[in-house]
């Protein structure tokens, strides 16, 4: 069986086209996609229904990607592994690890890095 079958992760970007470009690689390689253009939006969906996998935007407004991710380290029942997605460079990966971040993915994003790198949280 296919280990991607059924397995959920939710893309988290303000901008439209890399939403657009994550879903389509994912579910290229099989992966249900859920996407939420806030990080608000995000946890709000979230709530409702936790995927097996967050890939969250850092920098967004109103709400940014580590706030989300320390707000949901908060919520002792979720432990989903969260991905942070960043081209600032003073995002590295001991600070994502002090936020609550399982680790960072840098862009402009590496396909095949982003593949192998979900595929190790696939399980």
């Amino acid at each position: 069986m296919d280990p991607t079958q059924n397995y959920c992760v939710m893309v988290v970007d303000d901008i439209a086209d890399n939403l657009t470009l994550l879903q389509l690689v994912l579910e290229i390689e099989g992966y249900h996609v859920e996407l939420a253009t806030s990080g608000r939006a995000a946890l709000a969906k979230i709530q409702a229904s936790p995927p097996d996998l967050l890939l969250l935007d850092v920098m967004m407004p109103g709400m940014t990607g580590f706030e989300v991710t320390q707000h949901l380290r908060q919520v002792d029942h979720l432990s989903l592994p969260i991905v942070l997605i960043t081209a600032d460079q003073s995002v590295n990966l001991e600070r994502a690890l002090a936020a609550g971040a399982n680790d960072v993915i840098r862009k402009p994003i590496d396909v095949d890095e982003l593949l192998t790198r979900i595929s190790a949280w696939c399980h």
